[in-house]
């Protein structure tokens, strides 16, 4: 290639995210300093919290500027190095730019340049061993604190990070009781991943089911959606509850205000403890994550999904699928195989 396609944030986000927030441009590979590489990327991640950068306010990391290339996780290749640590032709992980090239070192953005582990696919770094897969190993283990006998409620439970949430539990001896969007995601979820019971919030009454497939209540709920789902769970806490706040995706095309919980009172009541992370904290600490969810995987303890869409040009619309409930599993695109 002779050029740099890029996606550049165009709009701020009204409502449902889509081609219309972004436009298309091409500039020239960028030259690199000493201690630069010169990435290729190959593979794109897709997450949620991706629409939460695309509105100007503050938050943990500062949002995309109107006019800059759409931020977002990938793998790429290096293609030209002026820097010890990185030779030609190395897979890496960055959290990029909606680009084909970049020009990248060491300690940059929030998760800086790292080598994939040997045996590690792109598929595996972005999903079930990148940011995902370490948000629900830290998010679980740290705030929700699962004891074998207790009852887990993941909301959001049939997406990347949702299902790895359960499985753990399973691995912990909880019973795990998820809710996810249609017969499909609920049945891989159930006869697959190993879920005790799945509630399908499209076509059942969540606070009804939540009842019935927990009948001595939840003692940890990871949160993923939160809106009226969050409002639902909290009618069925134990006492001494943990409520891990991971997402919000029920309110992110939200073009006003969403009420919160009216029973947040609940958590008074049943002493329960609510708590929000963020995974750039625990980074410090990720083979730890990685480790472990290696050797689950490796045993066949834990499964997961990968929705691969492909082409640069369909990059927009593939950011789209995560809002729409059409992706199944981890979303990702590829635009380029390693050479």
């Amino acid at each position: 290639m002779t050029v740099n396609r890029q996606w550049l944030l165009a709009a701020r986000p009204d409502g449902v995210i889509g081609p219309q927030n972004f436009e298309y441009v091409e500039t020239a590979i960028p030259e690199i300093s000493n201690g630069e590489v010169l990435v290729k990327n190959l593979y794109f991640s897709f997450d949620p919290t991706q629409r939460n950068w695309m509105v100007d306010r503050p938050g943990y990391l500062p949002p995309v500027a109107i006019g800059e290339t759409m931020r977002a996780g990938s793998v790429s290749q290096v293609v030209a190095s002026k820097h010890n640590d990185f030779e030609v032709g190395e897979l890496v992980q960055t959290t990029g730019c909606w680009q084909d090239y970049a020009a990248v070192a060491p300690g940059q953005g929030p998760t800086g340049i790292n080598k994939l582990p040997p045996g590690v696919s792109p598929e595996m770094m972005l999903s079930i061993l990148g940011i995902t897969g370490m948000t629900a190993y830290f998010g679980l283990l740290e705030h929700g604190q699962p004891k074998a006998g207790e009852t887990v409620l993941v909301s959001g439970a049939a997406g990347a990070t949702g299902s790895v949430v359960g499985q753990i539990a399973k691995l912990m001896d909880c019973r795990v009781v998820g809710i996810a969007g249609g017969p499909e995601k609920c049945a891989w979820l159930k006869e697959v991943a190993g879920f005790d019971a799945v509630i399908d919030y499209k076509n059942e009454d969540v606070d009804e089911q939540i009842g019935i497939h927990c009948p001595d209540k939840w003692d940890v709920f990871f949160d993923n959606v939160g809106g009226s789902t969050l409002e639902a769970a909290l009618n069925h806490l134990n006492l001494y509850s943990r409520v891990v706040m991971c997402g919000g995706i029920a309110n992110y095309n939200a073009t006003e205000p969403v009420p919160g919980p009216s029973n947040l009172m609940n958590l008074v009541t049943n002493r329960g403890r609510m708590q929000g992370f963020i995974i750039l904290d625990y980074l410090p600490r990720a083979m730890e994550a990685i480790g472990a969810l290696m050797g689950w995987i490796a045993s066949g303890d834990m499964v997961y999904q990968v929705d691969l869409q492909e082409g640069f040009e369909n990059i927009p619309n593939t950011l789209q699928r995560l809002y729409t409930g059409q992706n199944v599993g981890k979303q990702l695109l590829k635009i380029a195989d390693p050479v």
